[in-house]
């Protein structure tokens, strides 16, 4: 795969050189083993830091399949279950009938709880109480998988609430002690990162978009699942309130350690292995496929993960294998290959508008993966 190593390199740097990207990490495992690590351009151009393997990134909504996984290998332990109710271990979300919410609903996107009230405030998304208290108030906007939406924010928080009611521990303590810290990359994948360790993260900055918000309608669902002060830029996602907080809808996170983690779930990395085989064919198969009540795509889920690839439709290979994972908002993606068994990742700071270089990214992994199987 040193031909690939090559490629990624020279890619990263082009992309650079070209002002479309500030700093960026890519890596890539096969069968378990990393055969790709590469990065280039800057973590903090006003410092002059470079990226390095080991350096952090916010990213925005590549992190839900982080709590996803943490969940995964809490029901394989035999903690809970996807048919789970989440009224049975957190009373309180019952409220307003939301009885009928399960675990499934949530992993879904169709629990009905898509939105954060329209006052939410910056400092109200770090204080993982007052947001728990709100969702568990809310009121659903259907009858739980009946409709799928994009839980932005609310994810994160329901995945985690059911793991701290289940554990009585945060789920940053849980994704240390069942993920990060068994595959050696507690340093590289957090959800709050201490405030100390901070320094080690790029600095993320906005890149030109053509995107309006004040072009959208007023009855847009998109502005009624939040303010526009939470939405992904790289003023909120710099602040060290927000890279503290356990906030599971993001996460602070290596190209390198991403990738590890998709690669423990398709198989064994180091003799760790996050999930049965049978769980992984449960979590990766089709679970729902909807338009989505928020942004008015379609959308193809697995239990937590996107499924499908960047550059091809959700539906499952002939075969049955399929691509799963997540991108987040300024262009990042990871993501586990169940037909060639590669996982790979890309992490940047420069939040552009589209997955462009992700998509360019893996082009490549695939030519090089299909033609070594």
């Amino acid at each position: 795969m040193a031909d690939l190593q090559k490629e990624l390199q020279r890619t990263l740097d082009e992309l650079v050189e070209s002002g479309a990207e500030r700093g960026v990490q890519v890596a890539v495992y096969r069968d378990g083993t990393l055969v790709a690590d590469a990065v280039a351009g800057l973590a903090d151009p006003a410092t002059g830091r470079e990226v390095t393997p080991s350096t952090p990134f916010y990213n925005y909504s590549i992190g839900k399949g982080v709590t996803s996984t943490v969940l995964h290998v809490l029901v394989e332990q035999g903690l809970l279950d996807y048919d789970t109710r989440v009224a049975e271990v957190w009373p309180e979300f019952a409220a307003h009938g939301k009885e009928a919410v399960t675990v499934r609903h949530v992993l879904t996107h169709s629990a009905g709880v898509p939105a954060v009230p329209l006052d939410t405030t910056v400092e109200n998304l770090c204080d993982w109480e007052h947001m728990c208290g709100v969702i568990a108030d809310a009121e659903p906007w259907w009858e739980p998988g009946t409709k799928m939406g994009y839980h932005a924010y609310t994810f994160g928080y329901l995945v985690g609430e059911v793991i701290r009611r289940v554990t009585g521990r945060r789920i940053s303590e849980v994704l240390r002690d069942e993920v990060a810290g068994p595959l050696g990359v507690a340093d590289e994948l957090y959800f709050g990162m201490p405030l100390p360790e901070q320094a080690r993260l790029a600095r993320l900055e906005d890149a030109p978009s053509g995107f309006d918000m004040s072009q959208l309608p007023p009855d847009s669902p998109m502005l009624k699942a939040g303010p526009v002060s939470t939405f992904p830029t790289a003023e909120l996602g710099n602040r060290a309130d927000i890279l503290a907080a356990d906030i599971p809808a993001g996460g602070k996170i290596s190209a390198r350690a991403l990738a590890r983690m998709y690669a423990a779930l398709l198989g064994e990395v180091d003799g760790v292995r996050l999930v049965s085989p049978e769980r992984l064919r449960q979590v990766t198969a089709l679970a729902l496929s909807a338009d989505d009540e928020v942004f008015g795509n379609r959308a193809t889920w697995g239990l937590g993960y996107s499924l499908g690839a960047l550059d091809a439709g959700p539906e499952p290979r002939a075969d049955g294998t399929t691509v799963f994972g997540f991108g987040g908002a300024g262009g990042s993606f990871g993501c586990g290959d169940t037909g060639t068994g590669t996982a790979w990742a890309i992490t940047k700071n420069r939040l552009t508008p589209d997955f462009s270089s992700a998509t360019l990214v893996g082009e490549l992994v695939t030519r090089h993966t299909k033609s070594t199987r």
